[in-house]
């Protein structure tokens, strides 16, 4: 290829990656049901887009350490503390029994139905084992199940993807070595030494990642890019002592790494967002581009029945042997079992180990990426398309209501969770002393577990379903800056009280504008109402014009359906409307009311 060609064909890859994701995103469906066939066709029309052409032999190291980084991504994401009891025996069954049942499956329908050899069938099998983050995390992030199956579904879809990675790295071992008579325990003990050297990389990278972010401090840029170092460089040598183990390595990390003492991940936002996203477009582009129409020809209709056993039947049965005493209603059992798209580390594996059989000759080889993109192709369609109305129908949908997240422990701050709650809002508390922490528990309200901003934004409000935070500290200036930060996270609304006066606190004014709960209120004249008698009190708008009770200050709306706004009267759009509930906070009692009168005195 001249020079010219591998610019088009990285630039147009760079396009297809990003152009596909921009108009998933417009579309409202998942990104992998554009970014395939975009890849699939443009492979079709040109060779320029061909990864092996652009970066021959370093295209496969390239693809394993781009998914190291999307596990270590989505081991950010996910909280061990999430993951205890039943939840925990419900994962690890899922992965245990989804695992073998998918590869048993596969194997024995790929020879009759495909044509492939025994050793290409179990080498297909094995492939096709795994989900990954990068199809249920967008999936989940549309259906927006309830907190209990987001769990167990993220869990499963992060921690089978390291597990089917090191099993399709042994059976291809294995495959390639089948002369030799190599027995099940010599393959078990294999497989436990490469966990091994998974686990003791992780040890070693987590070490140096404490040291980056806690020694060095580095700023938001250069603590990106530290860790991106960190973990290519970790996984790098975990796959060059054993194949595939950079992945266990990569997922331990992230995991590790958020929950060390000393670490403070807010600000690594960017690399959840941008680099992520980028590295999942690219590889499904490039991996896409390199099945072509013709390895389709003879293997649709075979897939397609594949595929449907994989969803009618053996997932259901791994499913419903897994939950087996789990708690789980009958929806959720149901949505769990129609949940099981295949993703990047199928796509990744198949790329890989395809080129070595066909290399050494093994029949039906050069049938497994093909199969391997139809099967991803047609799941992720078939999960995408289908998701939203089967949980809806199975009634496991979180509440389209708001779920505020109020930031503070005053009495007047728990009172108004409280009126929030008898309004039907599903309501979180946070607080930093554990006195206030624990007048939230009296009251009955749901304490949010960990550190603010983790439980505010990114995916830990996207496990809690956190949809509103309201700062009401008593710290100004804690008020502004946490509004400030806050505010950068898409689809979590920010609103503050304001400050005390105009010439108090050090950045209090510099909070943006649109963050303003009740701007004719400071925090501190709302904290001395309520200590003064003033009550926060709910009234159900009734009348066209809006009117609400005289003497009452309104701080909230909630529209039906549950949708939760400010009140700021600068806006007619959010001004109250019939069939509101406004949230008001009431007048002090006059104290002279009950104060006894002299005898013989008139009243004033």
């Amino acid at each position: 290829m001249t020079t010219d060609d591998i610019l088009f064909g990285v630039g147009l890859t760079f396009v297809l990656a990003v152009g596909s994701q921009l108009a998933a995103a417009r579309a409202r469906v998942p990104a992998l049901i554009i970014l395939l066939p975009a890849g699939f066709i443009a492979g079709a029309l040109t060779d320029d887009i061909h990864p092996d052409q652009l970066l021959g032999p370093a295209f496969g190291p390239l693809v394993s350490l781009s998914v190291a980084l999307i596990l270590y991504e989505a081991g950010l994401g996910l909280d061990p503390r999430t993951l205890g009891g039943n939840t925990r025996r419900t994962v690890v069954r899922l992965i245990v029994l989804g695992v073998a049942l998918s590869w048993v499956t596969v194997a024995l329908l790929a020879g009759p139905l495909l044509g492939m050899s025994g050793e290409s069938a179990v080498m297909l099998g094995a492939i096709l084992v795994v989900s990954g983050p990068t199809v249920v995390g967008p999936l989940l992030a549309f259906v927006r199940p309830a907190d209990r199956l987001q769990t167990v579904l993220s869990w499963e879809g992060s921690l089978v993807d390291p597990v089917g990675a090191i099993l399709g790295a042994l059976v291809f071992a294995a495959v390639l070595d089948s002369g030799h008579n190599k027995s099940v325990g010599y393959q078990v003990v294999q497989f436990l030494i490469s966990v091994g050297v998974g686990l003791a990389g992780a040890v070693v990278g987590s070490a140096l990642l404490w040291l980056l972010l806690t020694r060095f401090r580095p700023g938001g840029a250069l603590g990106t890019t530290g860790q991106l170092a960190t973990v290519v460089a970790v996984a790098a040598v975990c796959d060059i002592v054993r194949d595939d183990t950079g992945l266990i390595a990569a997922i331990v990390m992230g995991l590790a790494v958020a929950r060390l003492p000393g670490v403070d991940m807010p600000e690594q936002h960017p690399f959840s967002e941008t680099l992520v996203q980028l590295i999942i477009g690219l590889l499904f582009v490039s991996i896409s581009s390199t099945v072509t129409p013709a390895s389709l020809r003879h293997v649709v209709l075979p897939t397609l029945g594949i595929v449907a056993i994989l969803v009618l039947i053996t997932r259901p049965l791994a499913v419903w042997l897994a939950t087996l005493g789990a708690g789980l209603t009958r929806g959720e059992r149901g949505f769990v079992a129609w949940m099981a798209p295949r993703g990047i580390v199928a796509a990744a594996n198949a790329s890989t180990f395809s080129v070595g059989l066909v290399s050494a000759g093994v029949d039906g080889a050069s049938k497994i990426l093909p199969v391997t993109f139809l099967t991803i192709a047609a799941t992720v369609t078939l999960y995408g398309l289908t998701a939203v109305p089967v949980a809806r129908r199975l009634g496991v949908t979180r509440p389209s209501r708001s779920r505020p997240l109020l930031v503070g422990g005053d009495p007047w701050a728990i009172d108004l969770g409280r009126t929030l709650q008898s309004a039907g809002l599903e309501v979180l508390m946070w607080a930093g002393s554990e006195e206030q922490r624990a007048c939230i528990r009296q009251a009955g309200l749901e304490l949010a577990p960990g550190e603010l901003l983790a439980a505010a934004t990114g995916d830990g409000s996207r496990l809690e379903g956190i949809t509103t935070v309201l700062l009401l500290t008593d710290e100004d200036d804690f008020n502004a800056l946490a509004s400030m930060v806050l505010s950068n996270d898409e689809g979590v609304s920010v609103f503050r009280l304001g400050p005390r006066s105009s010439d108090h606190g050090v950045v209090a004014l510099s909070g943006r504008g649109e963050t303003l709960l009740a701007p004719a209120l400071t925090r501190l004249g709302v904290a001395q109402r309520y200590a003064q008698g003033a009550r926060i009190e709910t009234q159900h708008v009734e009348s066209a014009d809006g009117t609400l009770a005289a003497g009452h200050d309104l701080l909230l709306l909630i529209r039906p359906g549950g949708r939760l706004v400010p009140a700021d009267g600068t806006d007619a759009r959010i001004s109250p409307q019939p069939g509101d509930i406004a949230v008001l906070l009431g007048q002090a009692p006059d104290p002279r009311a009950d104060r006894p009168q002299a005898p013989g005195s008139a009243s004033p």
